[in-house]
């Protein structure tokens, strides 16, 4: 079931419960009140109206019909009741507080049948038991008119009433729905752009202030302090093309991560909020507290980023699995996704972007990658790098 749906049903759940307790708390006031001189006599219906009010606060706690159901039993039998031989004879202050809890109380049970049209067809066989047994018991005061209409009034305004909520509720959860995924849409663009802006600002600090001082021979730089910015620069693009955010610490310095070993699961964490971003949601699953070597390390991230870009770009689908595992010598990588796949024997691999995204650059850390895929079955990639 849909959460708007499931939402909707437990509000109508709640509305029948305080309207329930409400209405048959009131009908009990009017009858005790009414009866106070007589109360032996009645003791059986006040007990039974009671059960009824009890039956309305499990209704507002429960999500399926049987509650509701045991409710309208229990206030049949409470009407039923004052049937009894050992009921004294009901003047008119008594048929008002029957009146009341046939025409109010029972009928508060429609709220809770508003979460599907083919459950109000059970408001007409569960209305007339009602409308025959309040007629029957009030039929000596001779107010039978009064009762009546009464009745048809307040289950026909109860009906209307709870069709109209239940459609007001379903046009609601429809609107925030539409409305938080729109929210989301731009939320998401405004972190890219923002992503964007830090990129240049990052590129234009170190990078592009690198390019330019080659362009010029480098003239007023030491060589060996020459090769140093730029091996830090090498570092500060590797982050950004694995979806690091390097911290500035100074003009022109970025805090960037160690390169002789690093944790496989924080660096996991940053491609997938990187593919997160961009749209692809990106399920994990297996082992993520691996070290490996940083040039290892590298080649299987970057292998793993471009095949979740072929995912999103060719695949078709907005979701791909990744599957780590490891043993004592080799760690795997499987990308599964349920895209439109492709005929292998068809298409040269070498277009897919694999060729040196892929497979030459886990080849060249020892490693081997298999592909699977098959139109209309998804793709699987399986990524292999030694430890």
């Amino acid at each position: 079931m849909p959460r708007t749906d499931r939402e909707r049903r437990k509000l109508l759940s709640r509305t029948t419960r305080d309207l329930g307790l409400t209405f048959t708390v009131s009908s009990m006031i009017a009858v005790g009140a009414a009866t106070w001189t007589r109360l032996p006599d009645y003791a059986p219906s006040l007990s039974l109206m009671a059960l009824t009010a009890l039956s309305f606060y499990f209704v507002g706690n429960s999500r399926s019909l049987v509650w509701p159901a045991v409710t309208y039993l229990v206030g049949i039998a409470a009407l039923g009741s004052f049937l009894l031989p050992a009921t004294a004879p009901i003047d008119v202050a008594t048929t008002t507080g029957i009146t009341f809890f046939a025409s109010t109380a029972i009928p508060s049970l429609i709220a809770a049948l508003a979460t599907s049209a083919r459950l109000l067809w059970l408001v007409i066989p569960a209305y007339l038991p009602v409308l025959a047994l309040a007629t029957v018991a009030t039929w000596q005061t001779g107010r039978a008119a009064f009762v009546i209409a009464s009745i048809v009034v307040g289950w026909v305004a109860l009906f209307v009433t709870a069709t109209w909520l239940s459609a007001s509720l379903r046009r609601a959860f429809v609107g925030m729905a539409r409305l938080g995924r729109a929210h989301a849409v731009e939320r998401q663009a405004s972190e890219m752009e923002a992503q964007r802006r830090q990129g240049a600002r990052l590129l234009h600090d170190t990078v592009l202030a690198t390019l330019t001082l080659l362009a010029h021979s480098g003239i007023g730089v030491q060589p060996e302090a020459m090769r140093n910015q730029a091996g830090e620069d090498a570092r500060l693009l590797r982050q950004l093309r694995l979806g690091g955010t390097p911290m500035p610490r100074s003009s022109g310095g970025y805090t960037l991560e160690p390169v002789e070993t690093s944790d496989l699961g924080h660096t996991l964490e940053s491609v997938k909020q990187r593919f997160g971003r961009m749209g692809l949601q990106v399920a994990w699953h297996g082992s993520g507290q691996i070290l490996l070597p940083s040039h290892v390390l590298d080649a299987f991230l970057l292998s793993l980023s471009e095949c979740l870009e072929n995912v999103r770009r060719h695949a078709e689908v907005g979701s791909a699995d990744v599957t780590i595992t490891e043993d004592d010598q080799t760690v795997r990588a499987m990308v599964t996704d349920s895209g439109v796949g492709f005929d292998l024997d068809a298409v040269d691999v070498g277009r897919l972007g694999l060729a040196e995204s892929v497979i030459a650059r886990i080849r060249d850390v020892g490693g081997k990658v298999r592909l699977f895929s098959s139109p209309g079955s998804g793709t699987t990639v399986v990524l292999e790098v030694p430890k």
